[in-house]
């Protein structure tokens, strides 16, 4: 069984802004696979599947970002899941807009919502699918991640989901060392 946790906010506020873009690519996901999030628990919604035999949970916790730690904990402790059967999806901005990096290992990098992950798993290693949102350039970081992408952006970051989810994909059919392989680029 694996889990894909997409970071985002819950609320219309803040959706499709460039914080939201690990529930835009979950979003993606599920409808790739013909599903929909008809589950409320763990704090979050959540949808059971199955890709390649594989048996899925597609999460969007809805804690808002600084506790995204606190559902997927949840999620894990009763499906009894280990860190290599999680996948997480958020957004960087030390990734180029447009493109995605995977990562088995690292910091927070100064996301909140990554930090609150590695403080409930107690370690900084698990997969990571990062969509690159790039830099704000002079404006303020805070209200850069909360705001929409301008047109200009929009295509970008629409590949770059795509290019997320076929990731997503490669690493539950094969895993998420060829996965690296294939869309570290």
């Amino acid at each position: 069984m694996h889990l894909i946790v997409g970071l985002g906010n819950p609320g219309r506020e803040y959706e499709h802004t460039h914080h939201n873009m690990g529930f835009d690519v979950v979003d993606r996901l599920a409808d790739s696979l013909g599903v929909t999030f008809d589950r409320d628990g763990f704090k979050g919604v959540y949808v059971k599947t199955k890709f390649m035999d594989e048996e899925l949970i597609i999460l969007k916790p809805y804690t808002y970002m600084n506790l995204s730690g606190e559902s997927l904990i949840q999620v894990m402790n009763f499906f009894k899941l280990t860190n290599e059967d999680l996948i997480v999806v958020y957004d960087d901005m030390d990734t180029p807009i447009g493109h995605i990096k995977l990562k088995i290992k690292g910091s927070s990098g100064g996301h909140n919502g990554i930090k609150s992950i590695i403080n409930v798993l107690g370690t900084e290693e698990f997969n990571r699918v990062k969509v690159g949102i790039g830099h704000p350039n002079n404006r303020n970081v805070i209200d850069y991640v909360l705001t929409k992408p301008t047109k200009e952006e929009e295509p970008l970051l629409e590949d770059a989901q795509k290019l997320a989810v076929e990731a997503i994909k490669v690493a539950i059919k094969d895993s998420f060392n060829k996965a690296m392989t294939q869309f570290n680029k």
